[in-house]
């Protein structure tokens, strides 16, 4: 009997257009394998009803889109049975990246016919979802200018970063991580599923999907010259080496700030309340990844 595959096509993530990507499918899945079929989705959260809604009757469900896009299907399929797979299209792509999923994406639709089906961890904050990572600070102040930028891609997030890094201040944080106490101020704080960003910027290099664990990552308040630096040290994965980078693994981690402010998960901004509690899902979601990726 033939995999039930559903691709769900987010037309408009990462600025991409998706014209082709019907005859892309025909031409490089299995169809000795698969038999498929491709929605569109339409607004906010429609991914996610879409794929809470073929569950059950699909064995593979494939998010087409970017980071937003991958968080609002996989957070529909945690804890089922059914299968995810991932079509790069967006400006950051952290989790395909890490999970060795190709960023061409005939290449990535060709990875799907391998089924190299791996079960990776998620989290949540205040009960949402995140497969990647989430953070506050200044990259969830960067993932909220970015949001309503005109153009997106790598040299706008870049563009954005250096324009709002000057008038950006550092915040008192109280920090609980599996019921040890931490007080740190800092730039930004990140909660690391996967190693990287996105762009293969990565902020933890060792972090684990299969480990139980996040990587809370606490970049401390640097002098306005180390930017670049800082830049540099993730994309050359030693960011962890910095001194003003202190990483702490834990399962269940309280944030306390003064105020409600500006968070992220996988990318997408909202705002939090001055409390987060960030909670660890072990072994929860079924994933293809790339030929590359190795049980961890």
């Amino acid at each position: 009997m033939k995999r039930k595959a559903l691709f769900i096509v987010n037309p408009v993530s990462g600025g991409k257009k998706k014209d082709g990507v019907p005859d892309m499918i025909e031409k490089n899945l299995d169809k000795s394998v698969f038999e498929y079929s491709i929605v569109y989705s339409d607004g906010v959260a429609h991914a996610h009803v879409i794929a809470k809604e073929a569950i059950a009757s699909h064995d593979l469900i494939v998010a087409v889109g970017g980071d937003g896009t991958v968080n609002e299907i996989a957070s529909a399929l945690v804890g089922s049975n059914t299968v995810f797979g991932i079509i790069p299209f967006g400006s950051g792509n952290g989790l395909s990246r890490f999970l060795g999923i190709p960023m061409d994406a005939e290449k990535a639709i060709q990875n799907l016919n391998v089924w190299h089906v791996e079960t990776i961890d998620a989290a949540t904050a205040n009960g949402e979802w995140f497969f990647n990572m989430a953070g506050m600070g200044f990259d969830a102040h960067i993932s909220e200018v970015f949001s309503h930028q005109k153009t997106r891609g790598f040299s706008t997030y870049i563009k954005s970063s250096f324009r709002e890094i000057n008038n950006y201040k550092a915040h008192t944080y109280h920090i609980d991580i599996d019921g040890v106490v931490y007080e740190r101020e800092a730039f930004m704080l990140s909660f690391a599923n996967s190693s990287q960003y996105g762009n293969n910027a990565h902020v933890s290099p060792h972090a684990s999907v299969q480990d139980g664990l996040l990587d809370v990552c606490i970049i401390k308040p640097f002098p306005l010259w180390r930017f670049v630096g800082m830049g540099i040290r993730m994309f050359t994965k030693t960011a962890h080496r910095s001194k003003y980078v202190e990483i702490i693994r834990g399962k269940h981690i309280i944030i306390k700030r003064n105020e409600p402010g500006p968070f992220h998960l996988d990318g997408e901004p909202r705002i939090a309340p001055a409390v987060v509690d960030i909670n660890v899902a072990p072994a929860s979601l079924r994933i293809i990844a790339g030929k590359s990726f190795r049980k961890q």
